[in-house]
């Protein structure tokens, strides 16, 4: 199929995955016009939609959502496509191989970026326990993502983890599905945050065994309709 008729079929995946954007906007994750949503396209490896350049997520709609290759060229759409937004996400669909990668500097996780752990600690919250396991940290930031070698590096950094933070920079979320994958980029802000504030206390932090948190993200892995009614939700919600 030509890019332009897969991308008019596509047209429920573009609207999902720009809900997901306008609520990243209204929840706080998104930061000016900045950081990108991607979701690959089934049945073409090479292939994934993005959200384009210039636009705030609260205004995103299907239309404006915009299709990509691995190679960083432009295939349908009727917006531009920052360039740094090309060379991290081409680079982890194509090297991580994820399906969904969400890319914020949305604020608490970001903050433990700039921290000496570099990440959130998943022995904490019970919000944060939901992610032992899956966080992987590539604590070397080399400026903006300008080429196709900085969004590999940061690809390879990732080891196959479903979230990664990046050193001074901010997080990537990945997942197969959109609604899967901003249930947890949700959630990863709120452990952050609650982190953060515990923190700023001055009191030390009591992190659980390990083996509870093994357990307890095995038990959030069980409750993924979770993850879709809270996404049905944001559809009345926001439209």
């Amino acid at each position: 199929m030509e890019p332009d008729q897969t991308f008019e079929a596509l047209l429920p995946l573009r609207a999902d995955l720009a809900l997901a954007l306008r609520a990243a906007a209204k929840q706080g994750l998104s930061e000016g016009v900045c950081n990108h949503f991607s979701v690959a396209v089934p049945g073409q490896a090479d292939w994934f939609l993005l959200n384009p350049r210039g636009l705030h997520w609260s205004e995103v709609q299907a239309p404006d959502i915009v299709m990509c290759n691995a190679a960083g060229e432009q295939l349908a759409g009727r917006h531009p496509v920052e360039p740094t937004a090309m060379f991290i996400h081409a680079s982890v669909h194509r090297i991580a191989g994820k399906s969904v990668v969400l890319h914020t500097h949305m604020p608490h996780a970001t903050a433990l970026t700039l921290t000496a752990t570099r990440a959130l600690d998943t022995r904490l919250s019970q919000t944060a326990m939901r992610f032992h396991g899956r966080v992987a940290v590539d604590a070397h930031y080399n400026g903006l993502a300008l080429d196709m070698t900085e969004g590999e590096r940061i690809a390879h950094a990732m080891h196959g983890a479903d979230v990664v933070f990046l050193g001074n920079h901010g997080v990537i979320v990945c997942g197969e599905r959109v609604d899967y994958a901003y249930d947890d980029l949700y959630y990863l802000e709120r452990a952050c945050q609650l982190q953060v504030l515990a923190a700023s206390t001055g009191v030390p932090l009591v992190p659980v065994d390990v083996t509870l948190a093994a357990r307890v993200v095995e038990q959030s892995h069980g409750e993924r309709l979770q993850s879709e009614l809270f996404f049905d939700s944001l559809r009345r919600l926001i439209g």
